[in-house]
């Protein structure tokens, strides 16, 4: 059975950063950094395998990146389907480095793309999150332990801007040159909580 699935990876912008990006790129907010990881257990437990990811990324380079229509939203979505409402930036390249795929985003002048840029010069710690449907399968490792893999079925539909981060290590930077919802009950986030509950305040205009 293919579930939406959702997960994240760490991403923090300081002021000094976000002030050369929008200098050096004419007004833009543009951003560089990892947006998934091949073969690594996230946070959620979870291993992407490599040959999977590829294709997906490969896939969504030539379907999206390229028509200028990689979009993606801010907040976490439940949908799989891109709300044109909710978009706040544009993936405009993605390649790989070992098992690190990595991207260019531009942050767009849209409502929530205004709200996330915002929420950077605030210093607000947001992650970037992969959003596609899929199986899983869980395994056993050497040690015991359980991993979730997800399946060959997976289909990736955007990347997110949010607010609770699955993936260690992984930052992104400006550039100057899926959990299924039942299995987020109970989370414990602790900063990223704060984060969140501020982005649902501003969309909401309260």
């Amino acid at each position: 059975m293919r579930n939406l699935l959702v997960d994240y990876i760490p991403f923090e912008l300081s002021a000094e950063q976000i002030n050369e990006s929008l200098k050096e790129n004419n007004g833009k907010l543009v951003v560089k950094g990892v947006l998934q990881r091949a073969n690594a257990k996230n946070q959620n437990g979870r291993v992407y395998p490599m040959e999977i990811l590829q294709r997906e990324a490969k896939n969504y380079s030539e379907q999206f990146i390229t028509q200028k229509r990689a979009l993606g939203e801010l907040d976490h979505p439940d949908s799989s389907v891109v709300n044109l409402q909710n978009v706040s930036h544009n993936i405009t390249e993605m390649h790989w480095e070992g098992d690190n795929l990595l991207g260019t985003v531009e942050i767009l002048t849209t409502p929530s793309g205004n709200i996330l840029r915002e929420l950077f010069k605030n210093g607000i710690k947001l992650g970037i999150s992969s959003r596609g449907m899929g199986s899983v399968e869980t395994i056993e490792e050497a040690d015991g332990s359980p991993t979730t893999k997800v399946g060959k079925d997976f289909e990736l539909i955007a990347f997110d801007f949010v607010s609770n981060p699955s993936t260690h290590g992984a930052f992104m930077y400006p550039l100057q040159e899926s959990v299924d919802k039942s299995q987020t009950q109970g989370r414990t986030c602790g900063q990223y909580c704060k984060a969140e509950d501020m982005i649902n305040k501003i969309i909401r205009g309260e």
